[in-house]
């Protein structure tokens, strides 16, 4: 029996089963690659592929809204975020396609001394694989390959199990919008066959978003044989808040940077911090308004919340809760669990002897902290294992740029959420991984720069 398969989180039906690639059609799908990489890539100019890549960019429009019924299907997201998600994806497609040239332009460098000339040629490097999420299925595959294909590295996907037809569409895409054979593949692979994928001298590099556990053992199979990874891990992404000149507004960031896609995303304001003398007001609007978006079906265009991705997701949330509890946290808010539909949760009094201070909550939970003065509030965000993002909200523009100088993430956001955009890079420190995508970043990832020295 295949993993891949589509349990609809919505009402528990089971689609079709998705065949396991064998070992011989993996490894001649390594070798379409190879040979994408000699014959397509090394004989095309950036703006070849950048044509290539903005028809990727004009399919995904045209094709939305069947797109977007995959995901909700395959994970629960609500209609209208799918829809925004499809877009978003588009306009990072378009960004490089866009942007290409630029990016991949030679870059002169002036000589100390002696005659001629020295440039950096920016090059592609091989093969690469992607691992990806199933909480953003199109979204995560654009970062990755719309860089890496205008640069020229031929890419194998490797998607989550939960999302084989989404990974198929998308294969389907780039093979319509004129990707030649082996510029991109989808691959319904076992982790032992990717394990094997990874150490063959073929590929060149690896790209993964996911768990802190996937993160670490595929990097420990590219270290071994020498790969370059990029990591995006999880992240339990602080929300700060030292002062506002619109409560009302600022609590409604917060709870929408909390339950954007079902609260399922990595970069989600998850810890609340927030000084004194606001801390009473914040927790009673907050309180009353998070429980409010209430999980619903989420092909309804109205709906903000909908399901869990899996009641195996759920049933981790609600362990992890329940422990909180257990040691101590206090709910301030709560409603009751329906199957995967899992209404917001909000806790107080978690203190640094408690999991829930070091855990990071991958569905609506919310968890609140009161601090006296910005130090204290430096020091309690940064008091996490992850450093994906962090949010901040301040009416102070000298102490927003000193307190961003402090926090200990990748991202920093000020006075906003969901500020994301293709041309701002993505990407943390700590256990929340290393690398960078998006923007002009995410095209150096996996580039080789040529140094080209000329004497005359």
């Amino acid at each position: 029996m295949s993993d891949y398969v589509v349990t609809n989180p919505t009402t528990g039906a089971r689609g079709p089963e998705f065949s396991l690639i064998s070992d011989d059609a993996l490894d001649a799908a390594l070798e379409a690659a190879t040979t994408a990489y000699r014959e397509f890539s090394r004989t095309t100019t950036v703006a070849e592929r950048a044509g290539l890549m903005n028809r990727v960019a004009e399919l995904h429009l045209e094709r939305r809204e069947v797109l977007a019924e995959i995901i909700v299907r395959e994970m629960g997201k609500p209609l209208a975020q799918a829809l925004g998600e499809v877009d978003f994806s588009a306009d990072i497609f378009a960004y490089y396609a866009t942007n290409g040239e630029t990016f991949l332009a030679d870059e002169s460098i002036e000589l100390l001394g002696g005659e001629g000339s020295a440039f950096i040629r920016r090059s592609a490097l091989g093969p690469l694989l992607g691992i990806m999420p199933w909480n953003f299925p199109y979204y995560q595959v654009a970062r990755f390959a719309g860089p890496n294909l205008v640069l020229g590295n031929p890419i194998l996907l490797k998607h989550a199990s939960q999302c084989p037809e989404s990974s198929a569409a998308i294969e389907q895409i780039f093979i319509d919008a004129g990707f030649p054979t082996g510029a991109y593949q989808n691959i319904y692979a076992s982790n032992d066959q990717i394990a094997t994928l990874i150490a063959d001298p073929r590929l060149i590099g690896v790209s993964l978003t996911g768990s802190e556990r996937a993160g670490a053992a595929v990097a420990e199979i590219a270290g071994r044989n020498l790969k370059k990874v990029v990591l995006e891990l999880g992240g339990s992404d602080p929300f700060i808040l030292l002062s506002t000149d619109d409560l009302d507004a600022t609590v409604e960031a917060a709870v929408t940077g909390r339950i954007d896609n079902n609260g399922q995303a990595c970069n989600a304001a998850k810890r609340f911090v927030v000084i004194a003398e606001l801390y009473d007001a914040f927790l009673e609007r907050f309180t009353a308004q998070l429980p409010a978006a209430a999980p619903a079906d989420p092909m309804d265009s109205a709906t903000v919340l909908g399901p869990l991705s899996s009641a195996t997701a759920a049933d981790r949330l609600n362990e992890q809760i329940d422990r909180a509890v257990a040691q101590g946290a206090t709910l301030a808010a709560r409603g009751e669990r329906d199957g995967t539909y899992f209404p917001a949760v909000v806790l107080t009094g978690v203190t640094a002897g408690q999991d829930a201070h070091r855990e990071e909550f991958f569905g609506p939970v919310a968890v609140i902290y009161r601090v006296e003065n910005e130090a204290e509030a430096i020091a309690l965000a940064n008091d996490t294992p992850f450093g994906l993002g962090s949010y901040l909200f301040t009416t102070d523009p000298e102490q927003a740029l000193r307190v961003a100088d402090q926090i200990e993430a990748g991202m920093v956001f000020v006075n906003g959420v969901g500020l994301d955009s293709p041309e701002l890079p993505f990407g943390g420190i700590k256990r929340s991984g290393f690398g960078r995508e998006l923007g002009r970043f995410g095209i150096e990832e996996f580039v080789n720069r040529k140094l080209i020295r000329i004497l005359k």
